[in-house]
């Protein structure tokens, strides 16, 4: 299956999806030498913030999109390094200072293996930083998980899944514990107030969406932005001032590998 990701579309949202990191960056210090790796790297906007962080090391940002790679040398035509790769593959080339992962490893499946893999790539004294939003719960999750089990759209979407949620969070913390000197984990809220005449599907077309519509006619996406804009309009009804609540619950994790 291909899977198409719009860097615009994508960044529609731009400030309201840089949110969490501005809560994360300031909580990371790197007091080792190495690389930074930024996973799932998208259109570079989150890269870009790392290199102006540790403008004197290597920074090197790693995404499965053709398109989003392009569009992130496009805008930010610096000395940072672009790389095509699947996460789930990915091996450091030499052991990291930061392995950076903003809303990425929610499409990686594995996380039992997976996280504990990607905190060996860091250097004793380095650092892992991850964020996955919590969907399971929200409701334009559930819209995905209705419409992908109906009778209308069912057979379409063989094989095709919408992300997985996070495991639990002692789950993590005991998948990090023998790798890990710290791990501080916390989760939060964000109430993003959007606007428009459907701005949840908006935001969901450019990520949880995708597998979906990748597999779809142009008339079938069509016909499936509709209903799902009929689940959503349900799910998120608007405030008195016609604007839409749109909430999103995030892990964040920080682990400084032992010494």
């Amino acid at each position: 299956m291909t899977t198409t990701w719009n860097p615009d579309l994508y960044l529609r949202y731009a400030a309201y999806r840089a949110r969490p990191a501005d809560d994360l960056l300031p909580r990371l210090t790197l007091s080792v030498a190495g690389d930074v790796y930024d996973l799932g790297c998208g259109p570079g906007t989150l890269t870009k913030r790392l290199k102006e962080k540790w403008p004197a090391r290597r920074v090197v940002g790693i995404d499965s999109s053709a398109a989003m790679l392009g569009s992130a040398r496009d805008k930010f035509p610096t000395d940072i390094e672009w790389q095509q790769a699947d996460i789930s593959q990915w091996t450091a080339q030499k052991p990291a200072a930061l392995v950076f992962a903003n809303a990425s490893l929610q499409w990686v499946p594995h996380h039992t293996t997976l996280f504990p893999h990607l905190m060996s790539q860091v250097v004793p004294g380095g650092v892992m930083a991850v964020q996955v939003p919590e969907s399971g719960a929200q409701p334009y999750h559930k819209c995905i998980e209705a419409l992908a089990e109906s009778d209308k759209w069912r057979s379409k979407f063989h094989g095709v899944h919408p992300h997985e949620d996070p495991l639990p969070v002692r789950t993590y913390y005991d998948l990090l514990t023998p790798l890990a000197a710290n791990i501080d984990i916390w989760e939060s809220e964000y109430h993003h107030v959007l606007e428009g005449e459907d701005p949840v599907t908006e935001w969901i077309s450019s990520t949880g969406l995708v597998p979906f519509l990748s597999v779809l006619s142009d008339s079938e996406k069509l016909d499936y932005l509709a209903d799902y804009k009929a689940c959503a309009a349900k799910a998120y009804p608007r405030q008195t001032d016609g604007t839409v609540l749109f909430t999103m619950r995030r892990l964040f994790i920080v682990a400084t590998r032992k010494a």
